[in-house]
């Protein structure tokens, strides 16, 4: 089982690297800002039903808010690669039939957290901003 693991790690990182995301990114448009949105709670649901994907549970959370929030034009300060990036990654968890089929006990959605990884690695500090934004605003509303 471990030498099989380290095989399919290996496969791993040569397929989900920057150039894939980048080219994925590359390829995403307004549907799939819809189809991240409709399908939130598909999403949520198998991110905190996996064991090492709901340390991702908020993050994933703000990335909805931030898709949504920029969707919707009440906030634009994001760059689209990282809109895109977050749509990618969402959308791949969604997939049942990626590049490591989620099905496959143990190894099936390890391909999906090095998806996520990945994309938080580029979004992460426009996530913590919209995070900011998100508090100010929610705190301009109340008063």
């Amino acid at each position: 089982m471990i030498i099989k693991y380290e095989r399919t790690m290996k496969q791993l990182k040569k397929k989900i690297n920057e150039k894939y995301l980048r080219s994925e990114v590359s390829k995403i448009d307004d549907g799939d800002l819809k189809m991240v949105i409709k399908n939130n709670k598909k999403i949520s649901s198998k991110i905190t039903s996996v064991n090492f994907l709901k340390r991702y549970t908020e993050l994933a959370k703000a990335m909805f808010g931030m898709i949504k929030d920029y969707r919707k034009g009440a906030y634009t300060q994001v760059p689209w690669f990282t809109i895109a990036a977050s749509t990618v990654a969402l959308l791949y968890i969604l997939n049942p039939l990626d590049i490591i089929p989620d099905f496959i006990p143990g190894l099936g959605y390890i391909d999906d957290l090095t998806v996520f990884t990945l994309a938080l690695k580029f979004v992460q500090s426009d996530i913590h901003k919209y995070l900011e934004w998100k508090t100010d605003d929610q705190s301009l509303e109340k008063a």
